[in-house]
């Protein structure tokens, strides 16, 4: 996901412009209901002719710092385009129902997603008189897959497509994930991985323990206290402190402070520098003091894990709740639409056993925040679906790149070899999620830099083709 809590102070940005007609419905012809869309334009660099550069929103707010920063505000300049970002539905500003209800919720999908972006193209280029430009797609993470997704479904709107880092391919136990997390942070030695293995086989251990329960809860300054009966609960602190960890290796070294994200001096190599710190105290400590560092952080007084707590955080349907900042409508996707539930069922990754949080675990969530609206069985056939209708790993699509990382869990999901000669796929290694998207800077690692530059060639086939 791109995005950010608000951009930095000092850096002017577009104000927000609104699309008044979008439909509520594009596939109910008898819907005439309308919303309003927020959007952000930057011509600064356009010259007469240039092509239309269209960055796709994702799930949380649209940000106007990417108006005026990024590798594709550099393509824009290059190549003398009109910039515009389109904030996706059900998220930031632009809500198109009253609130999250579940039955608010069925018009929250990819499918009315890309329609809107097809509707909201034929009324800017009428309002732009850009009727003959050629216009290319930007997204990262699930915009990324948005990105892919309307060239190859509405292939005459775009003339290409950026797709970074996109999870293409719906899977529901999403075990991949923590292997690559495993991967990455064996990247930094060996030892750090078996000292995460050795804290967790511990803690587990302890959870068990009346007189060794109050040394968790302080240690780890938890928000209550445990009820060792609680399975659900467990999973939520072992998911939560494995969080910890996922977190820093998939925007690792990223270039995101210029977006006001925070935490990002903290890298693989920083959490593992404490794991195997050994005049820190025992592995238990040491896990202990990475979770203390993500609190201070984020600002966080204790670490929040109940699952009813949780749950009923989410249930909350209202804009202006903290569910409503994208949670409640990011998860009722992930059940609807792709899975992607990141669960400990890789066998060996040293976050805990398979069962500390195991697919079912997500099956509960989506059973529990949604009123039943979602089992196992549904969520595999909605996952099914999406697949089907998308094409999964076997998209036909031309004109695409699809720049992933070696170091971002997500690109288990995406396209790491060329499709086709008109696909192309660009393995970063060394390199996290989106990292080719962010300003660069003097780190970046050659493959890096190349990929920027094969990504602008790209664009510029497209735009004579």
């Amino acid at each position: 996901m791109l995005g950010a809590p608000k951009a930095p102070k000092g850096i002017k940005t577009p104000a927000a412009q609104w699309y008044d007609e979008q439909r509520l419905d594009h596939f109910d012809g008898a819907n005439f209901k309308v919303w309003s869309q927020r959007y952000f334009v930057n011509d600064t660099f356009y010259t007469p002719g240039g092509p239309i550069f269209l960055m796709i929103g994702g799930e949380g707010p649209a940000d106007a710092i990417w108006m005026v920063e990024g590798t594709w505000i550099q393509y824009a300049q290059q190549f003398g385009a009109i910039c515009v970002m389109l904030e996706h539905r059900y998220y930031g500003e632009s809500h198109p129902v009253p609130d999250l209800s579940l039955s608010n919720l069925r018009y929250l999908n990819s499918r009315q997603a890309l329609a809107d972006l097809a509707q909201f193209i034929d009324f800017f280029r009428i309002r732009m008189k850009l009727s003959n430009n050629k216009l290319i797609t930007f997204g990262g993470s699930y915009p990324g897959s948005l990105s892919a997704w309307f060239r190859s479904k509405y292939p005459q709107y775009v003339d290409g497509a950026d797709a970074t880092s996109a999870p293409i391919y719906a899977q529901v136990d999403f075990r991949e994930y923590l292997q690559v997390v495993t991967d990455a942070l064996g990247t930094s030695g060996t030892q750090c991985v078996e000292e995460i293995r050795n804290a967790t086989q511990t803690m587990y251990a302890w959870w068990g323990q009346p007189e060794m329960r109050p040394v968790l809860e302080q240690k780890f300054n938890l928000c209550d206290k445990i009820d060792h009966t609680n399975t659900l609960d467990l999973a939520g602190f072992f998911s939560n402190t494995a969080g910890n960890f996922e977190n820093v290796v998939q925007y690792n070294k990223d270039n995101r402070a210029f977006e006001g994200a925070l935490g990002t001096n903290i890298t693989i190599d920083t959490l593992c520098e404490i794991m195997t710190d050994f005049t820190r105290g025992d592995p238990v400590q040491r896990y202990a003091d990475v979770n203390s560092l993500t609190l201070k952080t984020y600002g966080q007084t204790c670490l929040d894990y109940t699952y009813t707590k949780m749950i009923a955080d989410m249930k909350k349907t209202d804009w202006n709740s903290s569910a409503g900042e994208g949670g409640r409508q990011w998860m009722y996707q992930t059940c609807a639409e792709f899975g992607w539930f990141q669960s400990s069922d890789y066998a060996k990754q040293p976050f805990g056993d398979w069962f500390y949080f195991p697919v079912n675990f997500s099956f509960i969530q989506c059973m529990d925040i949604y009123e039943k609206e979602f089992n196992g069985m549904a969520i595999y056939n909605n996952v099914q679906d999406t697949n089907r209708y998308y094409g999964g790993r076997d998209i036909a699509v031309t004109k695409v790149v699809f720049p992933n990382g070696s170091i971002d869990p997500w690109h288990a999901m995406g396209v790491t070899k060329d499709i086709s000669k008109d696909a192309t796929a660009i393995y970063i290694e060394g390199t996290a999620h989106c990292a080719n998207m962010y300003p660069a800077t003097d780190q970046d690692p050659q493959q890096l830099i190349d990929a920027r530059v094969q990504i602008s060639k790209l664009i510029g086939q497209w735009l004579q083709d």
